[in-house]
């Protein structure tokens, strides 16, 4: 109680300046205590809009900043744009959306470079300008749906008045709080049918009395939900279950009849603590094992538990630039780390001798090898396994040493191992593909006494959220 009564504290009129690395506005403000002669702390804003003039209630308060939320928009910015989704604010996701894109995107521009310079004190040449998004609604592949018995309940309703079914939702996960779901209507991030797929399943299991999943109890027979797009419209569905239930075969013969345009549908029964399918079986129902996707004149299958980039056509543009960095001119060993369902590997292979890919996900190499059988590629190898295991002094002195790297690791980055193995090998580029600007820089710089920055390539892969995908092309150099 003593907490909140003293971040009871509302500033007025509070100017928003610009917007922060981490996808909140800024502005500076003096609280009471401050030194008057000082520009103030520096004040994180959530969903404002440079140019904005808002009210805002401090809810945390440190030495050096502090962080509030907007209680009213006294004169809206010129340049604020008015949220499309219904479920802005709520919703996790497409934070952006009152920014214009043009805004979006330099502000993740000038996020590459402060983590680059600021994180990884990096020297960094000119930065080339981000490549835009040519969809910035409907540009995911793959989307998931978590439901929930006890789903977040809106500041209108009344929850003494919502019946058990009512109060059950299937949609995102709110915010910060991994046990309450945001019941979803409309989602503007992937085509149909996957909101109607999502409504239909609600509706299905309410009626059926299908129990909703309870994840701090771990019990519920619907789960969550996947859902794979392809461009040329292909549809791989994959409904997970938390528990066994003979209501399972009747839901999903019943997805079949309303919608027997889908490619493939998948179930799965997953009683475990989490909700990754990595580690489950997923049993195919109804249509085909796998759904495919083309670029250029490759084809890549993706079944359902395949690594795919989630935008499918910035996928393209990023693998573009990632070849060219590469600078391949046909006798190169490249290793490519990290390689998913070998879409980079295979997007190289034609300039390279030898292509080494290695994965953690052995489902993902058994489409990799699957993908090069059939489009016809065969200097390319894959091996499962983790790369710090894999990726070895031996590994490489049994597989040739590597002219080239292409390394896209998960937002964690490289484990020092996996950096230590690469200075030892001392490839002579490296092309580093990161989804996170921030650990690529920290990698880099455990580098950066052999290797030097000489590009820089950001791509947006996410429109109206801080997210920024960059690909950095790294030299080696003799001190």
């Amino acid at each position: 109680m003593a907490r909140s009564k003293k971040l009871d504290i509302v500033l007025h009129d509070v100017v928003i300046e610009s917007i922060a690395a981490e996808g909140k506005a800024i502005s500076h403000a003096r609280l009471p205590e401050d030194d008057p002669a000082t520009p103030g702390r520096i004040l994180f804003v959530e969903f404002a809009v440079p140019g904005d003039v808002v009210d805002v209630r401090i809810t945390r308060k440190k030495k050096s900043f502090l962080e509030g939320r907007i209680v009213e928009i006294k004169k809206p910015s010129e340049q604020r744009l008015e949220p499309f989704c219904s479920h802005f604010g709520i919703c996790g996701g497409c934070r952006w959306q009152p920014l214009p894109y043009e805004i979006q995107l330099a502000a993740k521009q000038r996020q590459v470079y402060d983590q680059l310079t600021r994180i990884g004190h990096l020297q960094v040449p000119e930065i080339s300008p981000i490549i835009g998004s040519e969809r910035t609604n409907y540009y995911r592949n793959k989307l998931e749906f978590s439901a929930s018995d006890r789903r977040w309940i809106l500041p209108e309703e009344d929850p003494e008045a919502l019946s058990d079914a009512q109060k059950c939702g299937l949609g995102f996960h709110v915010g910060k709080y991994f046990d309450k779901v945001l019941d979803i209507d409309r989602c503007w991030l992937q085509r149909e049918p996957t909101n109607e797929l999502r409504l239909f399943i609600k509706d299905y299991a309410i009626r059926n009395g299908l129990s909703f999943y309870n994840i701090r109890e771990n019990h519920g027979v619907l789960r969550n939900m996947f859902v794979r797009t392809t461009d040329d419209g292909q549809v791989m569905l994959i409904v997970c279950f938390g528990e066994p239930s003979p209501a399972i075969t009747g839901l999903l013969d019943a997805i079949v009849a309303r919608f027997p345009e889908l490619t493939s549908l998948y179930y799965v029964i997953n009683t475990k603590g989490n909700d990754s399918i990595s580690d489950q079986e997923c049993i195919l129902y109804y249509g085909q094992d796998a759904i495919y996707e083309r670029m250029e004149n490759l084809r890549f299958r993706i079944g359902p538990k395949s690594f795919y980039q989630t935008n499918t056509l910035q996928a393209l543009q990023l693998y573009r630039k990632a070849r060219e960095f590469a600078g391949l001119d046909g006798t190169q060993t490249v290793y490519d780390l990290y390689t998913g369902t070998g879409t980079i590997a295979q997007f190289v292979s034609a300039g390279a001798s030898r292509v080494i890919g290695i994965e953690y996900v052995p489902e993902a190499i058994e489409d990799a090898r699957a993908n090069t059988a059939a489009n016809g590629i065969s200097n390319c190898e894959f091996f499962a396994g983790d790369m710090k295991d894999i990726l070895t002094d031996s590994f490489i002195a049994a597989h040739g040493h590597p002219d080239v790297m292409i390394v896209d690791p998960p937002r964690a980055g490289m484990h020092p191992d996996v950096v230590a193995t690469i200075l030892r090998a001392a490839p002579r580029r490296i092309v580093y593909v990161s989804c996170n600007p921030a650990s690529q820089a920290r990698d880099i710089a455990l580098m950066a006494a052999k290797y030097r920055i000489t590009a820089v390539q950001p791509v947006d892969m996410f429109p109206h959220t801080m997210h920024v995908e960059n690909i950095c092309k790294l030299e080696y150099y003799d001190n």
